[in-house]
C-alpha cells in the first residue's frame, strides 16, 4: 500500500473514530439532562379535577420518552385560574429545565383581557411544550336538574356555578349571559370543578360551564358513557363530531350581532391549547428541544393512548410550536374586539 493510501486510511480512520466520540459524548450529554433527576410538573388546580386527571396520566408516561428516564411528579398549585402556578414557574421556579406546568387556557388570555390583573408572567414568553386537548367547551347540568336544553337557559333563572377570576367555568357563564342571553346567576369561589359537580349534586347549583367536554367525561364516565348528562351548548368554532350526535346545538346558532359573534370567537380561540404545558421563558435551549420532543413522542405512546381511552380522556394534541403562534395572533388583535370581549366575560 502506498504511504499516501495509508495516510488516508488513517485519516477516514480518525475521522471515523472522532464522530463517533462526538455522538457518545452527545448521547452521554442528552443522558445527563434528566438521568437521576425529578421534572417537576406543576398544575394549576385542584386535586380531583380535569387539568389534576391531565397532569398525572402525562406525569406517568412523560419520562419515558425523556433521555435518562426521569421520575415525573405532580405539584398542585389552585388558584386563581391558573395564573397562580403560572406566576409560579415563570418569575419563582428554578430556570434549569426541571421543572414545567400545565395550566388553564384563562391563565394564558387572562393578562389580555383583563387589564386589572397586574400578571406576574407575560404568556407570549412562556415556552409552549404541546397542548394535550384541542377541546370542545360545554355548559351541562345532572341528570336530575330541572334545566335540560338552552331554551330553558335563555327563559329562566338558572344558577351557574364558577371558581374564581379566571376560571374558565366562570369566564364562559358570563360571556354567556353577556353575549348569548342566558338568564344566569353566577355563584364565584368554588375551588375548582370538581367541587362544583359535587355542589351541582347537592343541589346548591343548576350548572356550569367553560367545562371541556373531555374533562366531563373523565369526571363522571359513567354518566357520559350512558348519555345522562344534559349538554345545553357546546362553545367551539369547528363543531364537535360527538356532541353533534348527540344533537347539542352550538352557542354561535344564539349568540346575535357582529360584535358578539366575534367577541365569542376571540374568547373560543383559546380552546385550540385546552392543556396546554408550558415552560419558563430563559430555560436552556437543550431542555426545551428535548422536552417539546418528549411531549410530541409521548401524545403518540400507545401505553398513554390505551390509558386514555379506559379513562374517557381525550387526546387530541396541538405541538407547541403551532401553540405559540395563536398565542401570538391572540395577543395581535384589533384592540376594540379586546376591549369588548374582556368586559363580556365579567360581571
Amino acid at each position: 500500500m502506498s504511504r499516501l493510501a495509508s495516510s488516508g486510511t488513517t485519516s477516514a480512520l480518525a475521522a471515523a473514530l472522532t464522530m463517533a466520540l462526538g455522538l457518545a459524548t452527545s448521547g452521554a450529554k442528552a443522558q445527563d439532562l434528566y438521568a437521576g433527576k425529578t421534572v417537576t410538573l406543576v398544575v394549576g388546580s385542584a386535586v380531583g379535577g380535569g387539568y389534576d386527571t391531565y397532569a398525572r396520566l402525562f406525569a406517568r408516561h412523560l419520562g419515558d420518552h425523556l433521555p435518562g428516564k426521569p421520575s415525573v411528579v405532580v405539584q398542585n398549585m389552585p388558584g386563581a385560574g391558573s395564573a397562580r402556578a403560572a406566576g409560579y414557574v415563570y418569575s419563582s421556579a428554578p430556570k434549569d429545565g426541571m421543572t414545567i406546568a400545565l395550566v388553564q387556557p384563562g391563565a394564558v388570555v387572562g393578562p389580555l383581557l383583563d387589564k386589572s390583573v397586574k400578571a406576574n408572567y407575560d404568556p407570549t414568553k412562556f415556552v409552549y411544550l404541546a397542548s394535550a386537548d384541542s377541546g370542545t367547551r360545554v355548559c351541562l347540568t345532572l341528570p336530575g336538574s330541572r334545566i335540560k336544553s338552552w331554551k330553558q337557559v335563555q327563559s329562566e333563572k338558572v344558577i351557574a356555578g364558577a371558581a374564581g377570576t379566571g376560571a374558565s367555568n366562570r369566564d364562559y357563564a358570563y360571556l354567556h349571559k353577556n353575549t348569548s342571553g342566558a338568564k344566569f346567576e353566577i355563584v364565584s369561589g368554588y375551588q375548582g370543578m370538581a367541587d362544583i359537580l359535587l355542589a351541582m349534586e347537592r343541589g346548591e347549583v343548576d350548572t356550569v360551564c367553560g367545562l371541556d367536554w373531555s374533562s366531563a367525561k373523565a369526571q363522571r364516565p359513567t354518566l357520559a358513557k350512558e348519555k345522562k348528562l344534559n349538554v345545553l351548548v357546546q362553545a367551539t368554532l369547528e363543531p364537535n363530531a360527538e356532541l353533534d350526535e348527540l344533537g347539542v346545538p352550538n352557542i354561535m346558532s344564539f349568540t346575535q350581532g357582529e360584535d358578539n359573534r366575534a367577541i365569542v370567537e376571540l374568547i373560543v380561540a383559546q380552546q385550540f391549547f385546552g392543556r396546554p404545558f408550558v415552560m419558563a421563558p430563559g430555560s436552556p435551549e437543550g431542555h426545551i428541544k428535548t422536552m417539546r420532543a418528549a411531549f410530541d413522542a409521548v401524545m403518540k405512546d400507545p401505553k398513554l393512548i390505551a390509558e386514555a381511552e379506559k379513562m374517557g380522556v381525550d387526546i387530541t394534541p396541538a405541538p407547541g410550536v403551532k401553540v405559540q403562534d395563536v398565542v401570538q395572533r391572540m395577543y395581535a388583535s384589533p384592540p376594540r374586539i379586546v376591549e369588548l370581549a374582556a368586559k363580556a366575560i365579567r360581571e
